[in-house]
């Protein structure tokens, strides 16, 4: 079968030569845009970094040119650009510099929300690329809109996204792929689309663009449970957990419904099925397109068109037949599930409409014969592209290390091509008949033995480095893969690592006889203090797709889902997998494996093409911390050990075969002691203020307002612009709407009053309360609508203003006029905006949180996180230690505050997620103060320590003190005070004073 290629994008290289390990793999921040690469010599094997971002690609063998599995092993690969999604990138990067121009104001809201640098999880940028890229084709060219900038997908490239049946009485639907990294965040990319269809439609109910029904597949139950994080209302779902929807569009996520479900629902209920229960005599005939949807999608098929997300989705293909071909069992199920699951979202489409399938998959790519299509072939709709080198070279995975000769510096051999090293020395009598796979089980041990033990030696090393850590360092043991070419092999590798073996016995039982399974436990060959199994302790695991598969329902049995579980709960502390330090798989661990604690991987099994390298070798790269390095801004190097997987093109660190590495030393798990659970701090999750007037009464604290200081070092060329008709029209700035004529900054002095400025800011804060800012989405208030009379509103406001002006504003020695600068204007509009509250003394209801409905409350009970920063124990603090950071300051108070008699409680804002909304510039951002702390007058003080005061600063402050002064109102959580310290070694005596204050 001959392979479409497109010359322009495709170039042939020879994958012979070991590339070189790379000193410093990660080259870029997570979340920015690549903007360099690791680029091979592929004749010398040598690595240089190259300028630019790498092109949408991958690496694929002419199946044509091999015969066998020894000449699949040595067949040149060859490079092909993904030239769609290579389009799709340019265009999408273009979209984004315009703005998103021709997008709805939801989906602009959305995306400038996710691009914040300050959210308290902040996104990958390839999450948030392949949202855009969805969203572009959807809104814009799915829709019949080009953008004003010539795109290079052109309306023919559109045809690619159409899935089009066999079956040419079935309509096409739209059908795209996004290719991303193991690890990368899938999940979190379905959850940005699910929010951004229903704020839309919520918005928009007629606008068919958006569906209101999100339809999420995926290939096995592991997977179903942990998406559950995609319901809205579902405990710790990923719109509250990684902020993804603003406050004020939360209540639209409830305008949609997703629905949850693997492909064995696809299947077609029997035609003598009545109410779950089958009968001979009833024979209603096939199931019909619109039973299939009542049955399969209940209320999620009324709502018209739907989404579907396909969670690895490189499952759900349209198989060709295949002539004269003998097909595996294994190739037999998986063409049965593709077979299945496209069948499936054919009738859906018939039934109630798809508006667009969205594949998501590390590997959307055609993998074997049973498919009808070329081997290793990409799936046509891919349209964009985040692959594996890319995810390493950003840090958001691990990093492959090789063992490498200590003199050449090259990948040894033997550890490297694993397999074929052995094969290569096999004599017939040692190769099994009749099937061909390479050698026999117990030729296999005797030859891949002195790879396991160096590895595993490895293993012990850094098991050892982490026991020996101190109480605060993470014990979690490591975990060490083995991945076998089938169940024979599997089984002796198993038996000999676990020293565990099954012996069959006959019982009586009530009178019978059977034959029963019994474990026995032997000495293991492979370091049996660590890996053997007991009957008390199960350290290492055996697993294959066969002995845990499914029913036609997708359901287990419960041997099988006690395996399952704990496979699945591998290196999760309390669950049965907690203390696993070796999983032996057949073929590859299936998908849903999430384990962060791998820490070595050894291929016993064939190799034939760089694809299946990288899903095995990826099964092993989640990270353990994401936190970046605050001095460079990229994430810190993670290591994952590699034996026998002859990967040519991922980028890789050497490893000398006997040294002890110190990047391997035990990091920090900061976590919640339960022996302490009287020191747990409790804070409201404030999403917004009521702010509810009865006799449009107001006041604010001036005086206890931040200072404003006006930059005497401002550049005396700049030009200021007045509106030239109509004094509503415009205002003192250096930008806006409208038509207006330039002045210098002495005209613009002599032709403005300081009056006019107080008016215009006094104007923008009424607009702001009442919610009718022209030029600021007034959603961005963080309060609720003042339904209020502005003439009444001005003059109070107006006054406070002249206030400010007087007391608050820092001239330093420039002309008083400069306040009409556009960016103090908004400063000073932020500030009192911030101080104005309900005038309580008049009779006015008090201005009280708005706190969020999913998680209305934050404990240091939920913190659990793992650093390699420096940390210190506590004994005041519900958590076990604090993060000491590059900050000398903070890492002071923190002594201070163990020190203080008058705390009773404290802990480190870090990852503890108190988060406090404010505004700076027009921009939404969100505060995060360094500590929380109870003192033993049981005021709850929020303490920010800050040697230099920026502008931004103040604004933070004074968005906290109306928090405070909000929670002080609704009083459902104690009383609360906000504190800024500038001097470490005086805050002692700072706390005193708020005890004694009391």
């Amino acid at each position: 079968m001959a392979r479409r290629r497109n010359q322009a994008t495709t170039a042939e290289y020879t994958v012979q030569v070991p590339m070189q390990p790379v000193d410093r793999p990660i080259l870029s921040s997570p979340y920015e845009e690549p903007s360099e690469y690791w680029m091979y010599d592929l004749k010398s094997g040598e690595a240089s970094r190259a300028p630019g971002r790498r092109p949408a690609g991958h690496w694929y063998r002419d199946e044509s040119a091999a015969d066998d599995e020894q000449a699949a092993m040595l067949t040149e690969e060859n490079w092909e650009g993904l030239e769609l999604a290579n389009k799709l990138r340019a265009d999408v990067s273009r979209w984004r510099a315009n703005d998103y121009e021709g997008a709805t104001p939801t989906t602009r809201k959305l995306l400038h929300h996710w691009r914040r640098d300050d959210l308290v999880r902040r996104l990958f940028f390839c999450q948030i690329e392949a949202v855009e890229t969805v969203i572009y084709l959807n809104e814009l060219r799915f829709s019949g809109r080009t953008p004003r900038f010539r795109p290079r997908f052109t309306e023919d490239d559109l045809t690619v996204t159409q899935d089009t049946p066999s079956d040419d009485k079935l309509e096409p639907f739209r059908r795209m792929a996004c290719k991303m990294a193991t690890g990368s965040g899938k999940t979190v990319v379905m959850a940005m689309l699910i929010a951004w269809s229903f704020c839309n439609r919520g918005r928009q109910p007629s606008d068919v663009r958006f569906p209101s029904a999100a339809i999420v597949v995926c290939p096995n139950l592991t997977i179903k449970e942990r998406l559950q994080v995609l319901s809205p209302d579902s405990p710790g779902n990923y719109y509250g957990e990684f902020d993804l929807v603003p406050t004020e569009m939360r209540g639209l996520l409830n305008t949609g419904r997703v629905l949850i479900t693997n492909w064995h629902q696809f299947a077609l209920e029997s035609e003598h099925a009545e109410g779950g229960t089958t009968y001979q005599v009833v024979n209603k005939g096939e199931e019909s397109p619109d039973a299939f949807v009542r049955r399969v999608l209940g209320a999620a098929g009324d709502r018209g068109e739907v989404m579907v997300l396909n969670d690895e989705g490189h499952h759900a293909y349209r198989p060709r037949p295949v002539a004269g071909s003998q097909l595996t069992a294994d190739d037999k199920d998986e063409s049965e599930t593709a077979t299945v699951w496209s069948q499936g979202l054919d009738r859906i489409n018939s039934s109630c409409g798809i508006r667009f399938c969205l594949d998501l998959s590390a590997t959307p790519f055609y993998f074997n014969e049973s498919t009808g299509h070329p081997v290793g072939q990409p799936f046509p709709w891919i349209v964009s592209d985040f692959s594996l080198v890319d995810a390493i070279e950003s840090g958001i995975v691990k990093i492959p290390r090789l063992p490498v000769d200590d003199v050449a510096g090259l990948p040894e051999p033997r550890y490297f091509r694993l397999w074929k090293s052995i094969d290569d020395e096999l004599v017939p009598n040692q190769r099994r008949s009749g099937n061909g796979r390479g050698p026999k089980p117990d030729v296999m041990w005797e030859k891949a033995q002195s790879a396991l033990l160096t590895l595993a030696s490895q293993y012990k090393e850094r098991f050892e480095y982490i026991q020996e850590g101190s109480p605060g360092q993470d014990k979690t043991p490591p975990a060490m893969i083995l991945v076998c070419n089938d169940m024979e092999h599997a089984e002796i590798f198993y038996e000999k690592i676990s020293g565990e073996r099954t012996e069959t016995a006959t019982v009586t039982e009530k009178g019978k006889r059977k034959s029963v399974k019994i474990a026995e436990y032997g000495h293991g060959s492979v370091f049996p203090e660590i890996f053997a199994n007991t009957a008390d302790q199960r350290r290492t695991v055996l697993i294959d797709s066969k002995t845990v598969k499914s029913n036609q329902h997708g359901e287990l049995d419960s041997r099988s889902a006690d395996v399952r579980r704990i496979v699945d709960t591998v290196g999760k502390p309390g669950e049965p997998g907690a203390d696993i330090r070796c999983v032996v798989s057949v073929q590859m661990l299936n998908e849903g494996w999430d384990a962060n604690n791998v820490t070595h991987v050894l291929g016993l099994r064939a190799f034939r093409s760089q694809l299946l390298c990288e899903q095995v070798v990826g099964r092993g790269l989640r990270r353990m911390d994401y936190t970046p390095d605050p001095e460079t801004g990229l994430l810190t190097e993670e290591y994952v050990d590699v034996y026998g997987i002859p990967f040519s093109v991922i980028p890789y660190k050497g490893r000398p075969k006997d040294k002890r590495t110190p990047e391997d030393r035990p990091k920090h798990r900061v976590v919640s002691m339960d022996e302490r659970s009287d020191l747990e701090l409790r804070f409201p999750n404030v999403e917004g203020y009521s702010f509810a007037l009865q006799r449009d009464l107001i006041r604010a604290d001036v005086s206890a307002m931040e200072r404003l200081s006006i930059d005497p070092f401002r550049d005396p060329t700049a030009l200021f612009i007045k509106a030239q008709v109509g004094y509503e029209v415009g205002r003192p700035s250096l930008f806006g709407p409208g038509d207006f004529e330039e002045q210098s900054r002495d005209e613009f002095y002599e032709s403005t009053h300081i009056q006019t400025i107080k008016f215009r800011i006094a104007r923008r804060i009424v607009d702001v309360l009442t919610r009718f800012a022209p030029d600021v989405d007034p959603e961005d208030s963080g309060i609720s609508e003042i339904r209020a009379s502005r003439h009444l509103l001005f003059p109070q406001v107006f006054k406070l203003v002249d206030e400010f002006v007087a007391t608050k504003v820092d001239f330093n020695g420039v002309h008083e006029c400069e306040l009409g600068m556009e960016r103090y204007m908004k400063r000073a509009t932020d500030r009192l905006t911030y101080a104005i509250e309900p005038n309580v003394a008049e009779g006015e209801p008090p201005l009280i949180p708005i706190v969020n409905r999913y998680k209305p409350v934050g404990s240091t009970a939920e913190v659990d996180f793992k650093t390699v920063a420096a940390v210190h124990s506590t004994t005041k603090s519900h958590l076990n230690q604090v993060v000491l950071d590059t900050k000398t300051w903070e890492s002071a108070a923190a002594f201070r505050l163990e020190e203080s008699p008058v705390v009773k409680s404290y802990a480190k804002n870090d990852r503890l997620g108190l988060h406090i909304g404010y505004e700076y510039d027009g921009v939404s951002r969100y505060y995060e103060p360094d500590f929380l702390v109870r003192l033993t007058n049981d005021v709850n003080l929020v303490l920010e320590i800050k040697g230099y005061q920026s502008d931004e600063d103040s604004a933070k402050h004074e968005a906290a003190h109306r928090w405070v002064r909000a929670l002080n109102n609704w009083g459902r959580m104690g009383q609360w005070q906000f504190e800024v310290c500038h001097e470490p070694q005086m805050l002692g005596e700072m706390l005193r004073e708020w005890v004694r204050d009391d």
